[in-house]
């Protein structure tokens, strides 16, 4: 069984964004008829043009959005059958999170921020120390888990990024232009670590970069919401 699986899936904003609020709201397509799987171990990557869906799969896949029809599983479960807390649950316990741009909270170490979805998880505060600072020490930023993320570069903030991505040790992991904010030399560090952490993960990753592409075990490309191209 594929540890992500979409079939089918379409989804249409309204206009002025989000969901439809109405019949007669004007609406924006991103994805048609989608389908897709990811097995644990693969990479996958999507490529198109801004507005293509790259986006949008990535954001179904982790839960944060229901498209308008079909469905996305993760780990066997339909997470468009699921209330927004059921799907929040297989988010927390079996998917993470890599934003282009850090996404962490400026008055919090690192080790802090990593330690962020640790609280959810009912851990002690001993026990979210111990496990965030070992994550940070395998991303090579054992010397950096007191500092705050405007003392660290763009390439160890996207560590710190993905090391709390890891840090409830999900089985999927979805990265959004992880090395958009990057120089080459960095990027291509932080690819690395990617491509080490999906060893037994199934990891989807959207990008316009050809070398982040390159790390791919398959290339999905889109354009205006559909799949034109599966390259296994």
């Amino acid at each position: 069984m594929p540890a992500v699986c979409l079939e089918d899936v379409n989804h249409e904003y309204g206009s002025t964004g989000g969901r439809l609020r109405s019949g007669s709201d004007r609406t924006v397509t991103a994805l048609r008829n989608v389908s897709l799987d990811v097995e644990r171990g693969t990479i996958v990557g999507l490529e198109g043009p801004s507005g293509s869906g790259k986006s949008t799969i990535l954001h179904a896949v982790a839960g944060l959005l229901v498209p308008t029809a079909g469905t996305v599983s993760v780990l066997g479960t339909d997470l468009t059958a699921l209330s927004d807390r059921g799907r929040t649950r297989v988010r927390r316990g079996h998917v993470g999170i890599v934003f282009q741009r850090f996404h962490l909270l400026p008055s919090l170490s690192a080790r802090a921020n990593v330690a962020l979805p640790l609280v959810q998880a009912g851990l002690s505060k001993s026990a979210r120390r111990e496990r965030a600072s070992t994550l940070l020490t395998q991303v090579g930023l054992e010397d950096r888990i007191t500092h705050l993320p405007g003392e660290l570069s763009g390439g160890e903030r996207q560590r710190v990024a993905i090391a709390r991505a890891l840090s409830t040790d999900p089985d999927v992991l979805v990265a959004d232009e992880p090395t958009g904010e990057l120089d080459t030399e960095t990027g291509a560090d932080v690819l690395e670590l990617l491509t080490d952490v999906g060893r037994d993960r199934a990891v989807l990753i959207a990008s316009h970069d050809a070398a982040t592409l390159a790390v791919a075990d398959r290339v999905v490309t889109l354009r205006d919401g559909t799949v034109v191209e599966d390259e296994r």
